[in-house]
């Protein structure tokens, strides 16, 4: 009996022994106590929470190198591995984790959509229920502050700078014809479906140093990865018809749409002040295809096909008959993109983009030809080190073929040129906190045609300075090689550049944003030329300057009323160029100091129907009047537009759509015609230069079906 109470007080005493003592305190950067912090032992049960004061402490039998994990809600998890011993009033500082959804993002000059935006300031779906855009997503995006209303463009115009100084991307690729070609004084359309696309960044300014040959702005577009059923939609409208079909496997899915438009029934019924010979006629295509492999690789392959006809005589005031002119545009594109995730924290995007665009244009006795065929190709690659640092870098190659063929009586000419250009970028996330982070950035461009390689260091900073607010700060230079028109007729040019400074503040709090950014841009190398017009024989040269400056605010709200979101957006904006065939620094004709847009959605439940409303305005336009001898110094009357549409839900997969833009029936006016000789009194007599039409009606019927019955296209109106 004595020595089996030997033995168990020897083992209890040995027991005893063997333990261990775990303590210490858990705090944050700032040294401030984290409560309830899980502190333990990996592999083990052995552990505990800390307490009010963030202090902590338990017991242990294990002996020799563990690992003590600390971990909380917000915070990175904490690990060390050492012998048992060295964990006696230990103070573990957590670092914030960057991957919360309260942490900083950069995003200065930048505008984001979808379901990865933290900050969603547009959502895919107002694109096609904005009232006055009539389903194009650049006419919703000219309802942001930085954009100018130029309504007989229909383009993107910038913080001062030029349509063309606009670039956009679908999957990280170049889409380089995104606008239907028209007349003079009838704006343009984007090529793209809205109702493809996820995911949208509009970037005003200071972009990722991925993306290059855009002097002020780009446009990313990401495409659906995965549909989420099959089903047919059918469309039936007063300016066309169109039909889609999706099908779905197990790995991969098609979505195939087609569509035709036709605008001489609209044109008889509402006839405007153009005479048209054959209204706008087009058909046009497109297909999807994805397939997802085994390894998380997704592979997308995009295909459009788009055809436009149409011919018209146009008033000129110079021209007694009028100028006739005729368009018959044909475009294919093709965008192959694959991304996947790799092992040890690498990612890789790679992909092919090409462009056929072929434009015949018939201008009274002269008959144009353009053709012009591109390729990008692009490959990427993504480290992540750790959550607060990550590497993006690749290299891209640029391919443009560009020929003219002009033939006027008997002038037949023929011009040409190759512009291909090699790309290289390198640029670094770095999370010092989760209130504070960087984006650094490289970019390396050669152009062949230039025989000139640039550098373009951009660099982005962002400060969240309370749970709901932070600041941002954006500088980068950005190059552009001249357009087409410069190209095809001289090609001793250097790249034209811009420097962008931004300063951004941003506030975000319970579905309410509101956004106030300030920037300046500084031009240089910008084209001149000595002629009326870009002529063979004009003189060019690269010592064209400017500058841009200016403030935009940004308020959307879907919280204070029920069922209704409203949006609010406002841009100052003073710039001046001298640049083409400028005599001196002026503000550009495409530059309106103010712009604002109201755009307000209800749903009505009562009436199973959607209402919505959007009002534009733009303060008047430089133009020049000839009579005073100075150049752009006049001011064009303020454009104001009222926008309506209705959406009404027949039956779950039926809906009926009205749109109505410029209610009021406005008169705006888009400038001025002046004549080439002045009258028998030395007056340079004038014409107003106003829409084709002061109204556009659109009606349509949209169908859909699928399994889900109460699946509809009202995402896509």
């Amino acid at each position: 009996m004595k020595t089996l109470l030997f033995l168990l007080l020897t083992l209890l005493c040995f027991k005893l022994h063997a333990q261990s003592t775990i303590s210490g305190k858990v705090i944050d950067q700032q040294g401030t106590p984290i409560m309830g912090a899980n502190v333990y032992l990996s592999g083990t049960y052995d552990g505990t929470a800390t307490n009010d004061n963030g202090l902590f402490t338990f017991e242990t039998t294990t002996t020799g190198t563990q690992t003590l994990i600390a971990s909380s809600i917000s915070f990175e998890t904490y690990s060390k591995s050492s012998d048992i011993n060295n964990f006696k009033n230990v103070t573990i500082k957590l670092k914030d984790d960057v991957n919360t959804l309260d942490a900083v993002t950069v995003n200065a000059g930048t505008f984001k959509a979808g379901d990865n935006a933290k900050v969603t300031a547009l959502k895919p779906l107002d694109i096609v229920t904005t009232a006055g855009a009539l389903g194009d997503f650049i006419g919703a995006l000219q309802t942001l502050p930085g954009t100018s209303n130029v309504a007989e463009d229909g383009r993107l115009f910038v913080r001062g700078g030029d349509a063309d100084e606009t670039q956009i991307f679908v999957d990280g690729m170049r889409v380089f014809t995104p606008y239907s070609p028209s007349a003079n004084n009838i704006p343009t359309r984007g090529r793209l479906s809205p109702f493809l696309f996820k995911g949208i960044t509009f970037s005003t300014g200071g972009y990722s140093a991925e993306y290059g040959q855009a002097l002020s702005s780009v446009l990313l577009l990401n495409s659906i990865s995965e549909p989420q059923e099959e089903k047919t939609e059918i469309s039936i409208m007063t300016v066309g018809l169109g039909l889609g079909n999706t099908q779905k496997w197990k790995k991969s899915s098609l979505s195939l749409n087609t569509s035709y438009i036709n605008l001489a029934p609209y044109q008889k019924l509402y006839p405007d002040n153009n005479e048209w010979h054959k209204p706008v006629e087009s058909l046009g295509g497109e297909a999807v295809y994805r397939y997802k492999f085994n390894n998380d690789g997704l592979l997308k392959v995009y295909g459009a096909y788009s055809a436009v006809d149409f011919d018209l005589t146009q008033e000129d005031i110079n021209e007694v008959n009028g100028v006739r002119f005729g368009l018959n545009n044909n475009n294919h594109y093709l965008n192959t993109s694959y991304q996947d995730f790799m092992e040890k924290d690498w990612s890789i995007s790679t992909g092919i983009s090409f462009a056929s665009d072929q434009t015949k244009i018939k201008l009274d006795t002269a008959d144009i030809t353009d053709t012009e065929n591109s390729a990008h190709f692009k490959l990427a690659l993504k480290k992540y080190f750790s959550s607060r640092y990550k590497l993006n870098f690749g290299a891209e190659y640029f391919i443009t073929d560009f020929k003219e063929d002009y033939i006027a009586n008997t002038i037949e000419n023929e011009y040409k040129f190759n512009n291909n250009l090699l790309g290289g970028f390198a640029e670094a996330d770095i999370f010092f906190s989760k209130n504070l982070a960087t984006k650094v950035g490289l970019r390396g461009e050669y152009s062949q045609l230039l025989k000139e390689f640039n550098l373009s260091p951009r660099l982005s900073l962002a400060y969240k300075a309370g749970q709901n607010a932070q600041f941002s700060l954006a500088y980068g230079e950005f190059f552009q090689n001249p357009k087409n028109e410069y190209l095809k007729f001289n090609t001793d040019f250097s790249a034209e550049k811009t420097t962008h400074y931004i300063a951004n503040y941003q506030y975000v709090k319970n579905k309410q944003i509101f956004r106030a950014e300030a920037y300046y841009k500084d031009y240089g190398s910008l084209v001149k030329y000595d002629t009326d017009f870009t002529l063979p024989t004009s003189i060019y040269d690269n010592t064209g300057n400017g500058f841009a400056k200016g403030l935009d605010i940004f308020w959307r709200d879907n919280k204070t009323l029920k069922n209704t979101e409203y949006w609010m957006s406002y841009s100052y904006l003073d710039t001046k160029r001298n640049y083409q065939n400028y005599p001196t620094q002026a503000t550009p004709d495409f530059a309106s100091k103010h712009n604002a847009s109201l755009v307000v959605k209800r749903w009505v439940e009562d009436w199973k129907s959607q209402i919505g409303f959007s009002y534009n305005y733009a303060s008047g336009r430089s133009y020049t009047d000839p009579n005073t001898g100075r150049f752009l110094t006049e001011k064009a009357k303020s454009f104001n537009s009222l926008n309506f549409n209705y959406a009404y839900l027949i039956s779950p997969q039926k809906i009926l759509y009205l749109s109505v833009s410029n209610v009021l029936g406005t008169k705006n006016k888009n400038g001025y015609q002046y004549t080439d000789q002045p009258n028998t009194d030395g007056i340079f007599d004038r014409r107003t230069i106003t829409p084709a039409a002061d109204r556009f009606f659109f009606i349509g019927f949209f169908w859909t079906i699928s399994k889900n019955k109460n699946d509809n296209q009202l995402d896509n109106l």
